[in-house]
C-alpha cells in the first residue's frame, strides 16, 4: 500500500478511504479489468448479424492492445496478477470463474449464431467451440504480454488448421 501512496501521490488517509487493504484494491482492480471484458462481450452479443469469428478475434486481441496502452495502468498485467492472487484467496477465484463461465456462455452464444449464419459447421459442438475460446483468452494475454504480438489472422489460420485435422479415434 505505501507504493500505491507513493505512486499516486495521495495521502494514506485518501487511498485508505477508497481501499481498506490491498485486498481490496485487487479486487478493485479485477472487478474493473473483469467489467470492460464483460462490455466488450455484451457488445459482440447485440451485434447483429453476429460478428463473425474473425471479427471476434479481432476485438479480443484489440482489447488486449488498448488495456496495454498505458503502462501505469496496463489491465491486462493486472488480469495475471489477479489470476496469481485467485489461488491464494478462494473468494476471488469463485469470482474469476464464474466470470469465465460467463464468458463461456457467451461465446457458446455466438457460436450458435456462427452455425445459423453458415460461418460453423453445421455439425460442430457450439459448447465446444466455447470452450476452446474462451481457454485461448488468457492465452492471448500472456502470449501478448511475454512471448510476441499475435494477430487474427493467425488465430483464425491456426484454428482452420485445426479444423481440417481429424477426430483421434481413440
Amino acid at each position: 500500500m505505501d507504493q500505491i501512496i507513493a505512486a499516486t501521490g495521495m495521502s494514506s488517509s485518501a487511498v485508505y478511504g477508497y481501499f481498506r487493504s490491498k485486498d481490496d484494491l485487487i479486487d478493485a482492480t479485477v472487478d474493473e479489468a473483469l467489467g470492460q471484458l464483460g462490455e466488450l462481450f455484451a457488445a459482440l452479443l447485440s451485434t447483429n448479424p453476429a460478428p463473425s469469428p474473425y471479427e471476434v478475434f479481432d476485438a479480443l486481441v484489440g482489447n488486449i492492445r488498448s488495456r496495454m496502452r498505458n503502462p501505469d495502468y496496463d489491465l491486462s498485467q493486472l488480469a495475471m496478477q489477479a489470476w496469481v492472487e485467485a489461488l491464494r484467496r478462494p473468494h476471488l477465484a469463485t469470482r474469476v470463474a464464474e466470470f469465465y463461465r460467463l464468458v463461456r456462455e457467451r461465446l457458446h452464444g455466438l457460436a450458435q449464431r456462427w452455425q445459423e449464419a453458415g460461418q460453423l459447421a453445421p455439425d460442430a459442438d457450439a459448447a465446444s467451440v466455447a470452450t476452446l475460446l474462451a481457454t485461448l483468452m488468457p492465452g492471448m494475454i500472456v502470449s501478448e504480454q511475454l512471448v510476441d504480438r499475435i494477430s487474427p489472422d493467425q488465430l483464425i489460420a491456426g484454428m482452420a488448421g485445426l479444423a481440417g485435422q481429424r477426430r483421434d479415434p481413440a
